[in-house]
């Protein structure tokens, strides 16, 4: 699988809407007496900077595998908060966490749900283990991404392009359930107002589309985008009052079980 590279600029084009699931995340952990936090997956950090404002004494820890991700994040400069670059797959605490966040991140390593037995044995008893995924991957931003990646002129390049994709909800309940957590699981479908030309591809571009899009040569992807621009004009028209991109997300908070004395 060929390595993409991301761009934190492009990536916190709307961020406020970006960053609604991971408040919504948030809301559901019932943690209080907090000493470590992990947020995996950190990206620009720029959420990471909750997780401090939440438990201001705990100490908070953002790790990304994108180089430019941390590098954003270190320049912002956030009190409290350590960034390290780091691979979620073979990522190891060195000392139990009692918050550890995912947001947006597993989409992106594939067969993630035998990842969670190794995650949840870095909680900390009785802490807790959050993480949201988009559940998208079925709608127009994606299929018509990879229906126009297959055509003879592109397939090529972008055989070997990384391709995001989740499970529903249940799934992710089942496995941690298995796992002796208390589990809290749901979706969300965020109906996203987004203003400015070709708002879906800007959206798209910063994340899902990306891999494909830096597979490609640069002449021919001059062309993909507009013929991929074309296609998402067509499949979220624009309205009045912006373009109306649906957006589903799954979210699950599970608590670790307590250490129980006997």
């Amino acid at each position: 699988m060929s390595r993409h590279t991301w761009d934190p600029e492009r990536y916190l084009t709307f961020g406020d809407e970006r960053g609604r699931p991971f408040v919504d995340l948030l809301a559901r952990v019932g943690a209080t007496e907090v000493d470590r936090v992990v947020d995996l997956g950190c990206g620009p950090g720029n959420l990471t900077a909750m997780l401090r404002q939440r438990w201001p004494a705990a100490d908070v820890v953002g790790v990304d595998s994108s180089p430019e991700m941390i590098d954003r994040a270190r320049e912002a400069g956030i009190e409290g908060v350590r960034f390290e670059v780091g691979d979620l797959r073979a990522w190891q605490a060195d000392r139990p966490v009692d918050v550890l966040v995912s947001n947006a991140t597993l989409q992106w390593v594939p067969e993630h749900l035998a990842l969670l037995p190794g995650l949840v044995a870095q909680v900390a008893p009785g802490g807790w283990l959050a993480f949201q995924v988009p559940g998208n991957f079925a709608e127009p931003s994606h299929m018509l991404l990879h229906e126009l990646a297959a055509e003879e002129r592109f397939r090529g390049y972008v055989a070997g392009a990384a391709r995001p994709a989740a499970h529903d909800p249940e799934a992710y309940l089942e496995t941690l359930l298995d796992l002796g957590c208390r589990v809290d699981a749901w979706e969300t479908t965020y109906l996203h107002v987004l203003t400015g030309d070709d708002a879906v591809f800007t959206w798209v571009s910063g994340t899902g589309a990306r891999p494909v899009l830096q597979a490609l040569p640069e002449a021919l992807r001059a062309d993909f985008e507009a013929e991929y621009r074309t296609r998402l004009r067509e499949a979220y028209p624009p309205g009045p009052h912006g373009t109306v991109l649906p957006f589903r997300r799954v979210f699950v908070v599970a608590q670790v079980p307590a250490v129980v004395e006997g």
